[in-house]
């Protein structure tokens, strides 16, 4: 029997050769997309898997209500209250420090080593790397102790036995305590070196409001996370009420004024993807939900392609079916046998998607920036379940519809005039074309907001503008930024020369409150040089620009832009006439005297912040961290001049140190590059499901024309034009397009105004993209049916007529 039922699909695979590659191609390119869609997401979910205790470490994370803010610091002093007055709380790590760079003097070489942490002595008892020297246990205790990787240790010693050696930075000697091999599987923690910054770490032990630190807390065995977080609230309070007498408020008021008002705890494997904030940067589960869903569309739309077609193709089996049952053949058994072919087809196509998503995965791992191979049992598992549920999906419908079939009527072959299925066909060929009208309507919005904000007028000029990292940071590193400021100033090629803190796509970021009475706000700091604010071509709205002949320019002025005055909802006169009161520098006041037009430092996707500007003499705090140096480049002779300030740099600046810089715009020019991804593809899914409709569309209205070649030849006797007939015969699918198109235009706006609000410089929702949609699928619709509409006119009158 099996043989039989193998023996009919082989010929009515052959006999129906187009709807076969059809459904054969819109299922392989749907569970294509499925599985490397799947992988993406699978790869980002696996991020510290390979640590045995991440079910009891994670990650703290704070709540600021009163700016609906999410925060991912901590100070000093709560971390160690929460460790010792949490009953819950096993363990805490701190860090400040990720991916610094360092240059390494040994007995044997000097060389420059990136990618260092700065952590509290526990690390290794959070994160337990595989001890190739050494050992873990104390191997931080001391602030002279450093642990470095395998790979640091060949680069610095040619050997992984260097416990016990000896590394100079910055004219301090560490003792190498501890060589660790870093894990195999995907994380965000992988340092090639380790040390505690013991002297920072004891000025900050009482400072509790320096929020300096992310931290790790690690919960006891069985230990509720909520509990924790609920006790936490206590020690904010706390916090609050020693803080509050010295701001002259009640501890009710600095709690809501200053917060943070409640905490969080991240389990450290939902760190990368799922944080609200994250010290080492967030993951977008948003947009791989996304595209996840989309990918679902595609194979969903691929089976309602083979539904259709199968359900098409019932008129030419009608009389198999009757025969079938008159010599007996049971409901059943033809379901089985209708099945069979159906899951034929299905299990072909898996084959076929896993050799294509091999063949396009090193595509796929360039444009995601990725690693991945395809070994992943997950990912067998779930795409062989969509098999099975298209499967499901596509074989049983046509398999109960073809069974359900009269033998009497098949017989006489009534079933070809009959109407029996036309509007299940309709429905789901209208939901196919609902899925197709989505997919242009959001393209082309897509493509919209990413084009509004590559224009937008970011409020300053990056062209030509070097930013050059200082790597070796001296006790006194604005010293070392005016002497080189002047020494590069004289290279022949340089226009300018000047140092500002905050960097436009840099996503360095300091901040601090500002208060003015029983004000407060959360604002950026940028300290500058007295010219960086013209240096990049930033307009001045009122008042003016910092001047190097006023002594006060230097003491407490400070330049703001127009959010921060409107975040204390002044006027720019009001402004003027304020004196604030900086976090970072207790006890000073500070007096605005010029007010600048808003321009972006981050992303589009977040509005403009406040920002205070200010010499960098005026606070300690800034004048010892000046970390960059920013030269303006003629452009007459641009590739000429890096050349001979990278000489300068790497001879006389920082010999030894990697020129480290970049220019300005291009960075910038970065925080586009997720969205441009997301626009490539849904340009590439676009096409995709264009595709695999209109193939499914021109298979389906050439069997369904097929059914009419009589009544053609009929209408055509009796003087029908070719107009008129074609008219006719893609009518209905013009109408079904239609429907289609006004079902979409409500779900798109929906769904597409919600992704549109995560912009904070964002479109309106334009109106084209939904009369695009309506033209091109109107336009492909008629292209496709008429094709096929038109050969039916050409039809062999005596042929259909003879027996009229």
């Amino acid at each position: 029997m099996l043989t039989n039922w193998l023996k009919i699909a082989l010929i009515n695979y052959k006999k129906n050769r187009l709807s076969t590659f059809i459904n054969l191609f819109g299922l392989t390119i749907g569970l294509t997309g499925f599985m490397l869609i799947l992988m993406h997401w699978n790869d980002e979910e696996s991020y510290e898997k390979w640590n045995p205790k991440k079910d009891q470490i994670f990650a703290f994370q704070s709540l600021y209500k009163k700016d609906n803010f999410y925060g991912n610091n901590i100070s000093y002093p709560l971390a160690y209250e929460a460790f010792k007055k949490i009953s819950e709380t096993e363990d805490y790590v701190i860090f400040n420090g990720s991916d610094i760079g360092l240059k390494m003097r040994t007995k044997y070489t000097t060389a420059f080593q990136q990618g260092g942490f700065t952590s509290s002595e526990n690390f290794f008892n959070f994160f337990p790397f595989k001890i190739i020297s050494g050992r873990a246990k104390d191997a931080l205790k001391s602030d002279a102790s450093i642990a470095i990787s395998r790979q640091a240790a060949m680069k610095l010693f040619g050997t992984v036995n260097a416990a016990g050696e000896s590394i100079k930075i910055d004219d301090k000697d560490y003792m190498v305590t501890a060589v660790y091999e870093l894990p195999e599987g995907n994380s965000q923690i992988k340092p090639e070196f380790i040390f505690k910054p013991a002297e920072q770490f004891k000025n900050d032990k009482e400072e509790w409001n320096n929020f300096n630190y992310g931290c790790f807390f690690m919960l006891k065995k069985g230990a509720d996370p909520s509990v924790f977080e609920n006790k936490f609230k206590e020690i904010l309070e706390h916090r609050a009420a020693r803080s509050a007498k010295k701001a002259g408020m009640s501890a009710q008021q600095f709690f809501e004024m200053y917060g943070p008002n409640r905490v969080f705890l991240v389990p450290l494997d939902q760190l990368k993807l799922h944080a609200k904030a994250s010290w080492f940067g967030n993951g977008d589960f948003r947009t791989i939900m996304i595209l996840f869903s989309l990918s679902v569309l595609i194979v969903i739309l691929s089976a309602i392609n083979f539904i259709n077609l199968k359900t098409a193709e019932a008129s030419q089996r009608g009389k198999e079916v009757g025969v079938r049952k008159a010599i007996g053949g049971t409901k059943l058994s033809l379901m089985l046998q209708f099945f069979l072919e159906t899951f034929i087809i299905c299990l072909l196509s898996y084959f076929l998607s896993l050799a294509l998503t091999e063949l396009l995965l090193p595509s796929f791992n360039k444009f995601f920036n990725k690693e991945i191979v395809l070994n992943d049992w997950h990912v067998y598992m779930y795409s062989l379940a969509m098999v099975m549920a298209v499967t499901l999906l596509s074989g049983l419908v046509p398999a109960f519809y073809l069974s359900n079939f009269k033998a009497i009527e098949t017989l006489k072959g009534n079933f070809s005039r009959s109407k029996h299925g036309v509007w299940f066909r309709n429905g789901i060929l209208t939901l196919q074309l609902v899925i197709s009208s989505f997919f242009i309507i959001g393209g082309l919005i897509v493509h919209s907001q990413v084009k509004h904000m590559m224009n937008k007028d970011l409020g300053f000029n990056g062209k030509q503008i070097m930013m050059i990292y200082c790597n070796e940071l001296t006790p006194k590193s604005w010293l070392k930024y005016e002497r080189l400021k002047n020494e590069l100033s004289k290279i022949n090629g340089v226009e300018a020369v000047s140092y500002g803190e905050a960097v436009a796509g840099s996503g360095r970021r300091s901040s601090s409150n500002i208060d003015y009475e029983h004000q407060s706000i959360d604002a950026e700091t940028g300290s500058m040089d007295y010219n960086y604010l013209q240096f990049l071509d930033v307009k001045l709205l009122k008042g003016r620009w910092l001047d190097p002949n006023l002594a006060s320019d230097t003491m407490n002025t400070i330049i703001v832009n127009e959010a921060f005055v409107k975040k204390f909802g002044w006027t720019d006169e009001q402004a003027f006439q304020r004196e604030l009161h900086p976090g970072f520098d207790e006890g000073k006041k500070y007096k605005i005297v010029g007010i600048v037009k808003d321009f972006n430092l981050r992303s589009l996707k977040f509005k403009i912040e406040p920002i205070m500007f200010f010499h960098y003499k005026q606070s300690p705090w800034k004048r010892f961290n000046v970390y960059n140096i920013q030269v303006k480049i003629k452009p007459d002779d641009i590739e000429g001049t890096v050349a001979r300030v990278k000489k300068f740099w790497q001879t006389s600046a920082e010999p030894g140190y990697p020129f480290d810089y970049y220019f300005i715009n291009q960075r910038f020019a970065k925080t586009f590059e997720d969205y441009q991804k997301q626009q490539t593809l849904l340009t590439i899914l676009n096409a995709m499901v264009l595709m695999v409709a209109l193939l499914g569309l021109f298979a389906l209205s050439s069997l369904m024309i097929e059914q009419k070649l009589k009544d053609v030849a009929i209408r055509k006797t009796l003087g029908a034009s070719d107009y008129v007939l074609v008219f006719g015969l893609t009518s209905q699918f013009l109408w079904i397009a239609v429907i289609a198109v006004l079902i979409s235009i409500p779900i798109c706006y929906f769904l597409m105004n919600e992704w549109l609000k995560d912009f904070a410089y964002r479109i309106d929702m334009p109106v084209w993209p939904f009369v695009v949609s309506f033209l091109v699928l109107l336009g492909l619709t008629f292209a496709v049916v008429s094709i096929k509409a038109y050969k039916a006119t050409k039809v062999d009158l005596i042929k259909y007529l003879k027996y009229e």
